[in-house]
């Protein structure tokens, strides 16, 4: 009852989710519903055995050795499946057989070593019972008396190595038991704070669920106020939308027609750079023309000076002679045809501001938004009936959530968890009492082995510090003779004791081995579930298991593996149980008639745009003038011609500085001065004519290239601005009821998107937030992983292990210390050595010679 309400505890929470897509192409309007309050559990279901777990490490690679065969997965599947014992003759049956003979293969191992813990069981006893009988009939070793052998000290060093040695494995392996005791009790304490670690975290797994219900419902309001929001601001939202469209084509017409009307007003500046450049340079070459001819009639005057006809001064002067014909203007800009009449058409232009007119386009487009608004005043009137609606859906999800039974489900639930909490509180000093025993009764069996340990240690500790290899067999020590008889107290309690032991290891063997082999390493690597998840296996009518119990529909494909993993992955319970099949709460969150209504009146909505003017005819009137001012007839070839002349055919300042150089070349005297005066006469021409000459040659030059440019196919692109603005203004007139009804879907799809977008937050947080059935997974693991597995099959696997491998090492142990023990203990009799005359050179007994043991001759010494 308590599984089936855990079950139902998230009923109404999800649609048909049970392939979760939690990526999903939201709408334009992205709504942001913050995160599900969830709470973190405590438990984590790992456990870390600490140092001992070396020795786990050691036992999982002994029992693969014993079994190294994979998990049989089929031939569970056939045993679970197949009928033994219906009638006398099910076991003959071919396939039992088969399946018989697969099973005892499986576990030879397993069955080879079980088989061998028995003849330990039975023989060593056994062996042990003729052993003292054997030694009471003065046989095997029973006699008093050791042959005297040379070697005889070679033998006791290597009886009393291997004595040594065997003990100390011995002591490792009760080591190893007591550990695995110990380890074992110390989590079975300290479980108590991992149960009630899971108690908790299931606790606030029912406590958390409807807080998390709840905001996914109170998260309603949040779409809602976001869809009134756009509602209430119609205008201005579906507005924007319609002018963000029609911008498309509107705005780069309207910007080509102000570029153009940039472009007269540099048109107008270039032509009156134009008219003043030519201007200036017309005056100025005719200036600097006069002057150049000055300079060179005074230089001539000066080269016809009698000083010339020197012989150091003629060549020079004759150089200087030949190169004045260099002083002349170069550009001619005289014949420029003028540019004034174009220039009185682009004024005639300018008269007329078009930069204003695409201006009060511009404006009358940025109404937009204004004349939506206006128009679209009658929606706003739809407002509170689309209000009363989202209410009433809201209203709908609140009333349904409150129909379900939620909080009796979880008080129940609560309640059976309490009482379990209770139950397991009140039960668990009996486990630990139990425990206890168990504690008490290992460590009784690891005393035993203690026990025999000590024996032969002190028997090695006395024989070996006793001994002395110059007294006889009959005269040892009392040190060395106690020796001797802790080894064979030693030896009795083996036998005593071993078959005791080897029955629990054996036990121990064959139960914490296979849970090992078949529960715990499945568990791990999930096999385990496949084989519960085998169709019909656990009940031959139902196909799915797992579903038949929960939904009583075994045709559900609802596995072991896939909810323990989903579980495990901490998602929520209604994905990882597939709930979608029990209750289906999409038609409880299927808004769309609701939707379709609200479209409809959102679609009703008339906008008329026809008012908006981009540019009137006029404008476009200015634009045609200005294409035919006749600024392409302008003879831009011979304006470029001249400028790209030099001022004068030679550079005046270079002409100067040679001048200046041939005249230092001369005598000093008048001739010198007279040279250099002229050379900085032609330096002042140059600063104060040619170079504002330049300057307005360069002027010339940018404002011709400006005109060119605009001049170039500018019919063309007026034409083109024309059809650019008059394509706008057809859209504006004609199509943009179209882009309006384009607008407004998309708008209306904003509005519906925000209820979607809600629709699925509420699936992918059923899907992943909401009672994430994580503590349901811990405590599997909890249960299996860790306390049946790490705590108690682990723990129980290294106790055998130990235990075993200390009785085991009782066999040699034993053998060592009888063959010792000859070598420690009082003997009553020993061999003796006569002299040669006699004709003996051999050892003789002492019933021939009549010798007793001067100490002692008792017979009680003999065991």
């Amino acid at each position: 009852m308590a599984v089936e309400l855990c079950l139902l505890l998230l009923l109404f929470c999800g649609g048909t989710i049970s392939e979760v897509q939690p990526i999903y192409k939201p709408p334009p309007g992205t709504l942001d519903f913050g995160f599900v309050p969830a709470k973190t559990y405590d438990t984590g279901a790992y456990h870390e055995p600490g140092p001992i777990g070396i020795l786990f490490k050691v036992v999982h690679a002994f029992l693969y050795l014993v079994q190294p065969n994979p998990f049989p997965q089929d031939l569970i599947r056939k045993l679970a499946q197949q009928k033994f014992g219906n009638t006398q003759g099910d076991y003959q049956k071919p396939e039992n057989v088969v399946l018989t003979l697969q099973a005892i293969y499986y576990e030879i191992g397993f069955i080879v070593s079980a088989a061998l813990g028995l003849l330990f069981i039975l023989l060593l006893p056994l062996v042990g019972l003729c052993f003292c009988m054997c030694r009471c009939c003065d046989n095997c070793g029973g006699e008093m008396h050791q042959r005297q052998k040379k070697n005889a000290d070679c033998q006791r060093s290597c009886f009393a190595t291997f004595l040594f040695v065997a003990s100390l494995i011995i002591s490792v392996g009760v080591l190893c038991a007591y550990a695995a005791n110990q380890h074992l009790t110390s989590q079975v304490r300290g479980a108590k704070k991992l149960v009630n670690s899971n108690f908790k975290d299931l606790k606030v797994f029912l406590n958390d669920t409807p807080a998390q219900i709840d905001y996914l419902v109170s998260q309603y309001n949040t779409t809602k106020d976001k869809a009134l929001s756009d509602l209430n601001n119609v205008g201005p939202l579906l507005g924007s939308r319609v002018q963000e469209q029609l911008g498309k084509e509107v705005r780069p017409a309207l910007d080509a027609a102000l570029t153009m009307a940039g472009a007269i007003r540099e048109t107008k500046e270039a032509l009156e750079n134009v008219s003043v450049s030519v201007e200036v340079l017309q005056e100025g070459t005719e200036r600097l023309h006069g002057n150049l001819t000055d300079v060179k009639m005074h230089l001539s005057n000066t080269l016809n000076d009698s000083a010339c006809t020197a012989a150091q001064a003629a060549s020079t002067c004759n150089i200087i002679r030949n190169s004045l014909n260099q002083l002349n203007i170069n550009a001619n800009f005289s014949g420029l045809p003028g540019v004034s009449s174009q220039l009185a058409k682009v004024n005639d232009v300018l008269k007329i501001d078009l930069s204003s007119l695409v201006q009060k386009g511009y404006a009358a487009f940025n109404d937009t938004p204004d004349l939506v608004v206006n128009q679209t005043k009658n929606i706003l009137s739809a407002v509170p009936y689309i209000k009363n609606v989202l209410e009433s859906i809201g209203s709908n999800i609140s009333n349904f959530t409150k129909t379900l039974p939620v909080q009796n489900i979880i008080a129940d639930l609560t309640v059976y968890l309490t009482q379990s909490e209770a139950y397991v509180q009140d039960y668990f000093p009996v486990v630990e009492q139990y425990d206890f025993y168990r504690w008490l009764g290992c460590l009784i069996l690891c005393c035993m082995v203690v026990l025999i340990v000590i024996f032969y240690y002190l028997g090695l500790l006395c024989g070996t510090c006793g001994y002395d290899k110059h007294a006889s067999p009959t005269t040892r020590g009392c040190i060395s003779n106690t020796g001797g008889n802790f080894l064979m107290a030693g030896v009795g309690f083996s036998f005593l004791f071993s078959w005791v032991l080897m029955i629990v290891v054996v036990l121990t063997f064959i139960t914490g081995g296979n849970i090992e082999k078949l529960v715990c390493e499945p568990f791990e690597d999930k096999t385990l579930f496949k084989v519960l998840d085998t169709p019909y296996l656990l009940n031959q009518h139902w196909k799915n298991y797992l579903s038949g119990i929960l939904f009583k529909n075994p045709n559900i494909n609802l596995t072991f593996e896939k909810v323990y993993s989903d579980c495990k992955e901490n998602k929520g319970i209604y994905t990882s149980l597939h709930l979608d099949h029990l209750f289906n709460i999409n038609e409880f969150l299927n808004i769309s008639m609701y939707t379709e209504d609200v479209a409809l009146r959102i679609e009703h909505i008339q906008i008329n745009l026809s008012k908006i003017i981009l540019l009137d005819e006029i404008g476009k009137e200015n634009l045609l003038n200005f294409s035919s001012s006749g600024i392409e007839g302008i003879n831009f070839g011979a304006y470029l011609t001249e400028i790209n002349k030099s001022v004068t055919k030679v550079d005046l300042l270079s002409f100067a500085n040679d001048l200046e150089a041939r005249a230092d070349q001369l005598p000093k005297g008048a001739l010198e001065n007279a040279l250099k005066g002229h050379a900085n006469s032609i330096r002042m021409i140059h600063s104060q004519q040619v170079v504002p000459l330049e300057q307005a040659m360069s002027t010339l030059n940018q404002s011709i290239r400006l005109l060119k440019r605009t001049s170039s196919e500018l019919m063309v692109k007026v034409k083109n601005v024309i059809s650019a603005v008059n394509a706008a203004q057809l859209l504006i007139n004609n199509n943009a009821s179209l882009v309006i009804v384009q607008e407004t879907k998309k708008y209306m799809d904003t509005i519906v998107g925000y209820f979607e977008q809600y629709i699925e937050w509420v699936k992918e947080s059923i899907a992943m937030e909401v009672a994430a059935c994580k503590p349901i997974a811990n405590v599997i693991d909890t249960a299996v992983d860790i306390f049946l597995c790490s705590y108690v099959t682990d723990s129980v696997n290294t106790f055998w292990f130990g235990l075993g491998g200390s009785s085991i090492f009782l066999i040699p142990a034993i053998i060592f210390a009888v063959k010792l023990s000859k070598y420690y203990r009082r003997m009553d009799t020993e061999d003796v050595y006569d002299d040669m005359e006699n004709g003996n050179n051999g050892y003789h007994k002492e019933h021939l010679y009549g010798i007793h043991n001067p100490v002692i001759t008792s017979s009680v010494e003999q065991w």
